[in-house]
């Protein structure tokens, strides 16, 4: 976390705005890609477009993300969001790794795994010139 640059621009997601991972896929799209005609529709697509470059901030800029309204998006994309991302992918069969994807469920239904939210703060957080607020 870079908290050292209170210069930062400060991008807000707004929790209040979704409810599911589509609706923070839309959000981010709305928040990140401003006017650039692009959206968002993947976990891997919503951390690429974290290196900047094409959106709201050049490559590699430090700004800082507002989260308003987590602990709403907790919930939300919570353990019941997730083992339904986890069962459509596993139904869905290849690409996927069906078996890690499995793994990932089981841990989850045993209260070890990670929820969708968490994936999403641990992408945000996993980019340096990232500030991550948890509002």
């Amino acid at each position: 976390m870079n908290v050292n640059n209170i210069n930062n621009k400060i991008i807000v997601i707004h929790g209040s705005h979704f409810s599911d991972l589509q609706g923070f896929y839309e959000e981010a799209s709305r928040v990140f890609m401003k006017d650039t005609g692009w959206n968002i529709g993947t976990l891997d697509g919503f951390d690429d477009i974290l290196y900047g470059g094409f959106g709201v901030f050049e490559n590699e800029e430090n700004i800082t993300v507002t989260w308003k309204g987590a602990r709403k998006s907790e919930q939300d994309l919570g353990p019941d969001a997730t083992k339904v991302f986890y069962e459509y992918k596993i139904s869905q069969g290849k690409p996927f790794n069906t078996q890690l994807i499995q793994e990932k469920l089981d841990d989850l239904i045993n209260g070890k795994g990670q929820t969708l939210f968490d994936i999403l703060v641990e992408i945000i957080e996993s980019h340096k010139h990232i500030t991550l607020i948890l509002d």
